[in-house]
């Protein structure tokens, strides 16, 4: 009974949803199994089933190893995970409710964990408990899929707990708009006029002023920081341009940009830009 008893309540805490309610999220079966099937008590086998295949097994024949979406739980023949990791952000991202970081554990392995959106940035030490890992998984909104990944609750940062970020992308309020006067020089533009002229101004130096109104740190090795100045059309997405520099910034700073424009940019996994300024230097 002993026996029995613990397997089912591996089952049932198994078959719970991931908590969230973002696009990544991993939905339930649209009908629910009215009860499991009861895993039978062996009669003296010459060798006992391990909880791990009987686990497995139920899981099978109940569909529960698809209600990730077409990921799995990491089960027999997986590698051992740990699932309550500790280790500093080496890259981090945001994407349907969730904050994704990538984190350099101990020996120098590298750990991916997903959990919902805290204000995260690289260098920080987080440490989780209880995650559950995840093979294969797939992220719509990141257009990118995990070898392997953990879903875990918000972690412990060193030094103090994590606190919730504001938001994903930090908006005007409403009624106020965002007005920032033009750089100066022959090379300056506003964000209308560098989405209108981005063909002819392809490769070349240029400069822009606008507020920083999201910002992304340590991905691909760069901070990339999105500048509106008040120009451009929301719905056309002319009113919003990208910059990828090494220097720092934080949301509602007015800062001057000088770096180099590329038209239609891919950096796969997502990260395509009608036009986007690289290597940018900021100035305050």
């Amino acid at each position: 009974m002993m026996r029995y008893s613990t397997i089912m309540s591996v089952l049932v805490t198994l078959a719970l949803p991931v908590a969230g309610t973002c696009a990544d999220a991993p939905k339930a079966p649209e009908k629910a199994d009215a009860k499991v099937e009861a895993v039978a008590a062996p009669k003296a086998p010459e060798k006992a089933e391990s909880k791990v295949d009987a686990i497995t097994k139920s899981m099978s024949k109940s569909d529960h190893s698809m209600m990730m979406g077409g990921s799995a739980p990491a089960g027999a023949g997986a590698a051992e995970i740990n699932p309550n990791p500790t280790g500093k952000v080496v890259e981090t991202m945001v994407g349907g409710g969730y904050t994704y970081a990538n984190l350099e554990v101990a020996g120098g392995t590298k750990t991916w964990v997903a959990y919902p959106v805290l204000e995260t940035r690289v260098g920080d030490t987080l440490s989780f408990q209880g995650c559950m890992p995840m093979t294969n998984f797939q992220s719509k909104t990141l257009k990118r899929t995990f070898d392997t990944i953990l879903f875990c609750n918000a972690p412990k940062i060193k030094g103090g707990a994590a606190k919730p970020a504001a938001k994903e992308a930090k908006k005007a309020a409403p009624g106020e708009k965002i007005k920032v006067e033009k750089a100066t020089g022959a090379n300056a533009y506003t964000v209308e006029e560098i989405f209108a002229k981005c063909g002819s101004l392809n490769g070349k130096q240029i400069e822009v002023r606008g507020q920083v109104v999201k910002v992304a740190s340590g991905i691909m090795s760069k901070n990339w920081l999105h500048l509106q100045d008040g120009t451009g059309n929301d719905k056309k997405k002319t009113n919003d341009l990208v910059v990828t520099t090494t220097d720092n910034a934080e949301e509602g700073d007015v800062i001057t940009v000088s770096g180099i424009l590329a038209k239609d940019k891919d950096f796969g996994g997502g990260y395509k830009y009608t036009a986007i300024i690289e290597k940018g230097s900021v100035k305050k």
